[in-house]
């Protein structure tokens, strides 16, 4: 008989306007596994599944488990109410889901006595416990010190909760009026012929709806730059790690979307676009969320296969923050008509052939000016127009071929903005995935404006395109955005970000972490003299995500971390 194995959704908190789409794993009556929906209209074997949507509306709060966010908690750690750790952090939805947690779940008891709150003894006896059933207690049983409950009900449909149905269908796009209340998917098979359910229904809690709306401070604005990872190239050889179902698009675009649209970045800069996913899904989607998209798809010489699969860079703004300058276009540029151009000008007859099978690679930049249609007193002139240079690129992923790197940066990415800023002056930003670690020629070329000629990335010159090495220079000054972590105050949070950055480089420690390697290639650089760093989205920790073993992940749907910064313009200074 049909039945249903389990079911997931794909991210922890809803976003109103962005589907949800849940994951529904089912059995078939020959007990082999499938995800495709049996509707009434086609029945297999005599069943189908029935849907249904609630929106949970009731006087008492519902408290949602920290490590599993889609379950109500029905646990709550003492040792976080004694030493103050965040309420939020302390609950979980089993006594196994705590003890599983606890090795990283004990690191916020050890932060809150590092912070002084007068309760060391008490949670060093605590952390020390051979069992942590000593400080959990079940939800109904604390009061925290409140006369109202914060704890959740029991589901019996007697808890004082109320069930709106919202939806009678798999997918569901919440609305305004869903906006601060959980949503609870329920899903059962049912007997076609006598319409009657058949077995448990199986159901699932979502975290409190987001309403897709986030304070900004006057004059900031803010850029997201994020790998997605092209379904391309995600393949179950590569990511065997990652199950089946959680690598697939369908499951993967609505994971990347949700988790898009909840940063409510002003600027996006995404790289591995697939071309169709770019027109089926990336383009409407945002558009329906107030962006305007401008894409540049990688050229195909050295591609092969369905040319609609090649991946590019696309570029998304809001178009209530920012507008497209229309009287300049925005460049796309093509590395092999460079590299093309500059085998023709420097290569020897003989050595041509061998001088474009190393450099034409097919990768890309996107370079856009866009004019703010928001005000900053602090660099505000009457009549002045606040314009934004934004260069988005994905750079060639080969580690042997440190030259093409490197004079696809230099060639391409600063001397493309360079020209920009010296016609018009105007803050940049460059970023993308440039497949490039911390201290190499390329980034140094970037964070440095410039590259010691004993450099070892230098060594690697077959063509000799990156002589004399005293060209390797740029005046734009460029600075990496995290490597303000670096000199943010003493807070618990700035010390926390501090250590999941490299103190040499002043990078993250990564953000590409796969099963065979772990490092940073990704950055967001902006230039100093025009605009300042006012926050940052906050990195992940590796030990939360090899839970998982790597990335992508069923919570993480790209190998890649999302970089995100809030940036303020200042007032020009002369470069």
């Amino acid at each position: 008989m049909l039945s249903v194995i389990r079911v997931h959704l794909p991210s922890e908190v809803p976003i109103v306007g962005c589907e949800l789409t849940p994951y529904v794993l089912l059995r078939r009556p020959d007990n082999t596994a499938t995800t495709d929906d049996v509707p009434e209209s086609s029945p297999l074997d005599g069943h189908f599944l029935k849907y249904r949507w609630y929106r949970v509306q009731s006087d008492k709060k519902v408290a949602i488990c920290s490590v599993h966010p889609s379950k109500e908690a029905t646990l709550q750690c003492l040792g976080c109410i004694k030493t103050k750790v965040p309420v939020t952090k302390s609950y979980h939805c089993s006594t196994k889901c705590f003890t599983d947690a606890w090795q990283h779940h004990r690191v916020l008891h050890e932060r809150a006595a590092a912070e002084g709150n007068g309760e060391e003894e008490e949670l060093l006896r605590l952390n020390s416990s051979g069992s942590v059933s000593s400080i959990l207690s079940t939800v109904s049983s604390l009061t925290n010190g409140s006369s109202s409950s914060v704890y959740p009900s029991q589901k019996t449909g007697a808890g004082g909760e109320t069930l709106v149905e919202v939806g009678r269908s798999k997918t569901y796009t919440p609305m305004a009026d869903d906006v601060g209340h959980v949503l609870k998917f329920e899903c059962v098979v049912v007997n076609a012929e006598t319409k009657q359910n058949v077995g448990h229904s199986c159901t699932i809690l979502t975290s409190p709806v987001d309403s897709n709306g986030r304070p900004m401070s006057m004059g900031s604005f803010t850029l997201l730059s994020y790998n997605i990872l092209a379904d391309a190239y995600a393949s179950s050889e590569i990511y065997s790690y990652c199950p089946t179902w959680a690598l697939s698009w369908t499951y993967r675009r609505q994971n990347l979307l949700r988790e898009i649209v909840k940063y409510h970045a002003d600027i996006v800069c995404l790289q591995e676009v697939q071309n169709d996913h770019f027109d089926e899904f990336f383009a409407p989607e945002l558009d329906k969320h107030g962006y305007q998209a401008i894409f540049k798809r990688k050229t195909n010489e050295v591609f092969v296969g369905n040319t609609s699969t090649i991946d590019g860079c696309a570029t998304f703004y809001r178009r209530d923050r920012f507008s497209h300058v229309k009287n300049t276009r925005y460049v796309l540029v093509e590395f092999n008509k460079a590299a093309q151009s500059l085998t023709e000008a420097l290569i020897p007859v003989p050595q041509k052939k061998i001088a474009l099978n190393r450099l034409v690679k097919d990768n890309v930049a996107l370079i856009v000016v866009l004019e703010a249609k928001f005000g900053n007193q602090a660099a505000d002139i009457p009549g002045k127009r606040q314009l934004l240079c934004v260069a988005n690129t994905h750079v060639n992923i080969s580690h042997e071929l440190k030259d093409v790197k490197l004079w696809q940066v230099r060639s391409h990415i600063i001397e493309g903005t360079g020209k920009i800023a010296a016609s018009a002056d105007i803050p940049m930003l460059v970023c993308g995935d440039f497949n490039t670690v911390p201290a190499s020629a390329p980034h140094s070329l970037l964070a440095l404006g410039k590259v010691d000629p004993m450099h070892p990335d230098l060594m690697v010159d077959p063509l000799g395109i990156l002589r004399p090495h005293t060209k390797l220079t740029h005046q734009l000054p460029l600075v990496s955005a995290y490597s303000s972590f670096a000199r943010m105050g003493g807070s618990l949070t700035a010390e926390q970000q501090r250590r999941r950055m490299d103190p040499a480089s002043n990078e993250p420690l990564f953000t590409n972490c796969t099963r065979d390697f772990i490092g940073t290639l990704d950055y967001i650089f902006y230039t100093a003299d025009t605009l300042t760093v006012e926050s940052l989205l906050e990195l992940l920790d590796e030990e939360s995500l090899r839970k998982d073993t790597a990335l992508p992940s069923p919570e993480w749907s790209s190998d890649h971390i999302a970089l995100l910064a809030e940036f303020r313009c200042m007032p020009k200074t002369r470069r």
